[in-house]
Formats: structure tokens, C-alpha cells, sequence
């Protein structure tokens, strides 16, 4: 199908792939689900790589949400790393969203590695 049927459906291909990472898993399964955009691979391919990443990033605030209730015992040290650790993450995850949405507007295919290859499979 390819470009002209998503721009047949009001988007560009280019403004469908970026809007996947838009809201994250929201906007990714919207994408998957609707017409004609599921039928695009590489729409395909960005939706279900926003979908891994954001399911990646929920994975890292757990294993930050288990350090942080271990770390609250260290008097001063603990609440310091505690909050580094979620500064890190956090901003680490802003500026991964914010990078895939530029590379999907920009149409280049940035695979993320893990997560980029079993998009592909899915997609």
C-alpha cells in the first residue's frame, strides 16, 4: 500500500510514523488498529516499536521503584541516589521519545536495538 494510502487517509506517512510515539502505547495500538495505516508496514513497524519502548520503559521505573525502596534506608546517600536515579531515567526517556519521534519524521528507520528487531518481526 505504502504512502499513497495513508496520504489517501489524511496523514503523510512520515506525520503517521511520528504520531505512533505520540502517547506511546495509546497511539501505537491506535495505529495498528486502524485502517489504512495498519496496513502500511513501516507505520506497522513504528507502532509496535512505540509499544515495546514504552513497555521497556515501564520495566526500568520498576527496577527503579525496587532501588529507590532499598536505597530509602541510607540516611542522606539513599535520597540523593534516589533522586539521580530517577532524573537519569526520566530524562533518558524524554529525550528517547523525543529522538524516534524526529528519526520517524524525518523518515529514517531508527531500530532500537532488542526492542527495533521484534518490531520488525511483528511488523
Amino acid at each position: 500500500m505504502g504512502a499513497q494510502g495513508a496520504q489517501a487517509s489524511g496523514l503523510e506517512e512520515n506525520v503517521a510514523c511520528a504520531l505512533c510515539y505520540a502517547l506511546g502505547l495509546l497511539t501505537g495500538i491506535v495505529f495498528l488498529v486502524l485502517a489504512p495505516y495498519n496496513q502500511n508496514r513501516l507505520i506497522r513497524f513504528h507502532a509496535f516499536q512505540s509499544i515495546f519502548f514504552q513497555v521497556a520503559l515501564i520495566a526500568v521505573y520498576i527496577v527503579a521503584m525496587i532501588l529507590s525502596f532499598i536505597l530509602v534506608f541510607i540516611p542522606v546517600l539513599g535520597h540523593i541516589m534516589i533522586l539521580l536515579i530517577y532524573m537519569v531515567v526520566g530524562l533518558g526517556a524524554f529525550g528517547g521519545w523525543l529522538f524516534l519521534m524526529y528519526k520517524a519524521y524525518n523518515r529514517e528507520k531508527f531500530v532500537i536495538p532488542i526492542i527495533g528487531p521484534l518490531a520488525e518481526k511483528q511488523a
